[in-house]
């Protein structure tokens, strides 16, 4: 029967006997969480354990910070293209007004 132990109430107290913290496949490489290995084990994977909890609200507040600047971005981008169909229709009703009085200066 397999009985694994949770953070807070581990299958054993003995550092050496917990299962190392791996690293997590969500967060990006380069990120603030470096790998632990079981060379630390002497001070714990339970600190570990602790150490990336603690960097949980960094986590979030980076992956929040990189979609609003997304969110930025697309809303940038819809502000140029509005801005640019607006700058066509005038141009092409200037092309109409022109046009016109071309052909009023060519029948008189």
């Amino acid at each position: 029967m397999n009985i694994h132990g949770t953070i807070d109430r581990p299958l054993t107290h003995d550092p050496k006997k917990q299962a190392p913290m791996k690293p997590s496949t969500s967060e990006p490489a380069g990120s603030a969480t470096p790998d632990f290995t079981t060379a630390g084990a002497t001070t714990g994977s339970r600190q570990n354990r602790t150490r990336e909890m603690q960097l949980i609200p960094e986590a979030l507040a980076r992956a929040h910070m990189h979609e609003r600047l997304h969110e930025a971005e697309r809303e940038r981008l819809a502000v140029r293209l509005a801005a640019a169909r607006r700058m066509q229709r005038r141009a092409e009703r200037a092309s109409l007004r022109a046009r016109r009085a071309l052909a009023m200066a060519v029948m008189q």
